[in-house]
């Protein structure tokens, strides 16, 4: 098969606009699209360019109305993590693939026009476990600068070209299931990252897989940044009045229900 990378990080929020503010003014950038498709979903969202990949929160427009996402607040406790989305030039392939393995798919999506145009599988998270998890093709192909049709038409144009996002984590009841269910499922190793825990590497960027750290139960909970200047990140956190820190060698600020670990 060919390229697997990391795209995108969806984060899901009671209420956007207060996420919003913080994660614009940290990141040192605006937002670049809002996408009026995922209305159809009760949700309204803000999406951020990170180099080549993207940082996205949700939220229900009513928050009284009865939605996915909003279900998904409810059950984790409040704001936090939401998907983990791919992307790969083997759309078909990956899609027979996760139907002889009797992954459902809960959406298979085609939009756009014949400029720019994006594609998603998204699969059932029950058959997964970690987190909701979609893997994509895009029109821009192995241009990460190229055509991605979720962010709009000129998304270069609001461009955060100095952080990356370079992997992610998921906290899980049984990391070492959880994980071997991703790798099985995207044809990737898993390795041992040590202390219960597991990693899956892809091109771009990594996977992780952790015992329960809190009472919040299965979810995505971490994200890391790769700065051109780690330094201006952390004081905009702390001007932004969010915790920050340092755990197992690396900095942090928390924003949205996650921990995004920079570098």
């Amino acid at each position: 098969m060919g390229y697997l990378r990391l795209r995108q990080i969806c984060l899901v929020a009671r209420d956007l606009s207060p996420v919003e503010g913080k994660l614009s003014a940290i990141l040192g950038v605006g937002v670049c699209y809002r996408d009026p498709g995922v209305g159809k979903y009760g949700l309204h969202n803000a999406l951020w360019a990170l180099g080549g990949t993207f940082l996205e929160v949700v939220a229900p427009k009513d928050p009284a109305s009865d939605t996915a996402a909003g279900r998904y607040l409810d059950r984790r406790r409040g704001d936090g993590g939401y998907m983990y989305i791919l992307d790969c030039d083997d759309l078909e392939a990956r899609r027979d693939h996760f139907r002889a393995m009797s992954a459902r798919i809960v959406q298979d999506l085609h939009s756009g026009d014949d400029a720019i145009w994006s594609e998603a599988i998204h699969l059932h998270p029950r058959d997964t476990g970690g987190c909701l998890l979609s893997v994509d093709r895009h029109s821009g192909g192995e241009n990460m600068m190229g055509g991605y049709h979720w962010a709009g038409p000129s998304w270069q144009e609001t461009l955060q070209p100095g952080v990356v996002i370079t992997g992610a984590g998921m906290q899980c009841e049984s990391p070492e299931a959880v994980a071997e269910r991703w790798g099985l499922l995207l044809r990737r190793p898993v390795l041992d990252a040590g202390e219960g825990g597991r990693v899956i590497m892809f091109d771009n960027a990594e996977a992780r897989f952790t015992p329960l750290s809190d009472d919040r139960g299965e979810g995505l909970s971490t994200v890391d940044l790769t700065c051109r200047d780690p330094g201006a990140v952390l004081a905009a956190a702390r001007q932004q009045d969010v915790r920050t820190g340092e755990a197992g060698g690396r900095a942090f600020f928390e924003a949205g229900g996650v921990r995004f670990r920079v570098s």
